[in-house]
C-alpha cells in the first residue's frame, strides 16, 4: 500500500509539474498558488468539492475574470479615445471582449488542452476556449493581484490584438446593426421566424427579415438567434453602401 501511495503521489506531482509549466509559459510569472490556476481548469462534471461542500469548476473564477477583463478594457478605453461617448466607449468595449474575440485568444493559448472533465472539450460548447480564458483572468487575480492581471491583459490583449481604427469598422452584430440602422431611418423591420425540419433530424429555424415589407435577407440555422444574424447579415451586405455612404 505504502508503495502504491508513493507511485501515486509520483504520478501527481509529474501531472503538477507539467502543468506548472504550462501555466507559467502562458503567464509568464511563477504560479504562486498552483491550485487557484487548477480550479480554473477544472469543470463541474468531475464533481470535486471542496472543504465546505461546494462543486469546484471554472465558472465562478469565469464570472470574477470577465468583470477584470472589462473593468481593464474599460479604463483602457477611457484613456485612450478621449473623443468617445458613453455609446462609443460600450461599443468598443463589446468587441474587444465579444465572445469570438475571447474564444479566438483561448484557442491561442491552446486552453482546452488544461481542462480537467468528464466531458471532450468538443462537447463543451463552441466558447470553452473563451470561458477558460476568463477564467485563467481571474485565476490572475486571486494569486497576483491586480496589478499582475492589468499586465498580462495589456500584453496578451490589448497590444496584440486591439486597434482602434480597426475596431470601429468591425460588425460585432449585424442584427444590432440592422436594427439600429432601420430605426435611424425610420424603416419598418421585421424578423419573421418558422420552425423548419426539413430534411434534418435536429429541428432548424427558418428567418426572414423584412425591411419596409420586402425581404432583404434570409437564412435557416439550429438557433432562432443564430438564423436572425446570419439572415441581417444577408441583408447588410445588400444595404452596406447606404448603410456606409
Amino acid at each position: 500500500m505504502k508503495f502504491f501511495n508513493y507511485i501515486l503521489n509520483e504520478s501527481r506531482s509529474q501531472r503538477d509539474g507539467i502543468f506548472f509549466k504550462k501555466i507559467q509559459k502562458i503567464v509568464k510569472v511563477k504560479p504562486t498558488s498552483l491550485s487557484i490556476y487548477k480550479q480554473a481548469f477544472t469543470h463541474c462534471s468531475l464533481k470535486i468539492k471542496n472543504d465546505e461542500g461546494n462543486i469546484i469548476s471554472y465558472e465562478r473564477l469565469e464570472f470574477l475574470g470577465d468583470s477584470i477583463l472589462g473593468a481593464i478594457i474599460s479604463t483602457y478605453l477611457f484613456e485612450n479615445a478621449p473623443h468617445g461617448d458613453e455609446g462609443y466607449l460600450t461599443k468598443m468595449r463589446s468587441k474587444i471582449v465579444s465572445r469570438k474575440n475571447l474564444n479566438l485568444l483561448g484557442e491561442k493559448f491552446q486552453l482546452t488542452e488544461l481542462i480537467q472533465s468528464e466531458i471532450s472539450a468538443e462537447k463543451l460548447g463552441k466558447n470553452i476556449s473563451g470561458n477558460l480564458f476568463e477564467a485563467l483572468i481571474g485565476a490572475i487575480y486571486v494569486d497576483k493581484g491586480f496589478k499582475a492581471c492589468e499586465e498580462f491583459i495589456y500584453k496578451k490583449v490589448i497590444r496584440e490584438d486591439v486597434d482602434l481604427a480597426k475596431l470601429e469598422k468591425r460588425v460585432v452584430s449585424y442584427k444590432s446593426l440592422m436594427i439600429e440602422w432601420c430605426q435611424k431611418n425610420k424603416f419598418s423591420f421585421e424578423f419573421i421566424v418558422e420552425d423548419d425540419f426539413g430534411k434534418d433530424e435536429e429541428k432548424h429555424f427558418a428567418v426572414k427579415l423584412l425591411i419596409n415589407d420586402e425581404i432583404s435577407g434570409k437564412a435557416r440555422e439550429t438557433s432562432k438567434k443564430r438564423a436572425e444574424e446570419k439572415a441581417s447579415q444577408r441583408a447588410y451586405f445588400t444595404f452596406q453602401n447606404h448603410i456606409h455612404p
